[in-house]
């Protein structure tokens, strides 16, 4: 089930790269909040994706804004993927799949003639009440964090 704007975010508690965990509930009242899917640290789509969100890291910050990426890959996967190109965005992990399920972007797809579980690169404004304002599915790597920038700049 996909979630809509006006939504209330499912709350989580995750664990980021360095295994200190991300409580989205204490972010209330203090910052918006972009929540970004992805499939797989280190894949050219996703670590163009990461690099995309991390240049933009100064601007998002004046607009009072966090971006955090979630994937299923664990803390030691995020921690090399952050590492190797110096990416900015807080990556939580999402091993269980339960944060994915909340938010809607598993789907199956098929691989060599296997059905598989993957993410639809997906992201979610949140705005400093809590609330869902955009619910993005299937969004395209390249030029998003510029999109979504220009969503959180027209938010008042």
């Amino acid at each position: 089930m996909q979630l809509q704007a006006g939504a209330d975010a499912p709350q989580f508690h995750l664990a980021d790269a360095d295994m200190v965990t991300f409580n989205l509930a204490a972010q209330r009242g203090k910052k918006n909040i972009v929540l970004y899917f992805y499939p797989k640290d280190d894949t050219p789509g996703c670590t163009m994706e990461a690099n995309e969100f991390s240049a933009l890291e100064d601007e998002f910050a004046s607009l009072e804004t966090e971006v955090i990426g979630i994937s299923r890959d664990d803390c030691i996967s995020h921690a090399s993927f952050r590492d190797k190109y110096g990416l900015s965005v807080l990556l939580l992990a999402d091993t269980e799949s339960s944060v994915c399920r909340k938010y809607g972007v598993l789907y199956e797809k098929e691989v060599d003639g296997q059905k598989k579980v993957s993410i639809q690169r997906s992201t979610f404004v949140i705005d400093k009440s809590g609330k869902i304002r955009h619910a993005l599915y299937a969004v395209h790597a390249h030029g998003h964090a510029q999109e979504v920038l220009n969503l959180i700049k027209e938010m008042k």
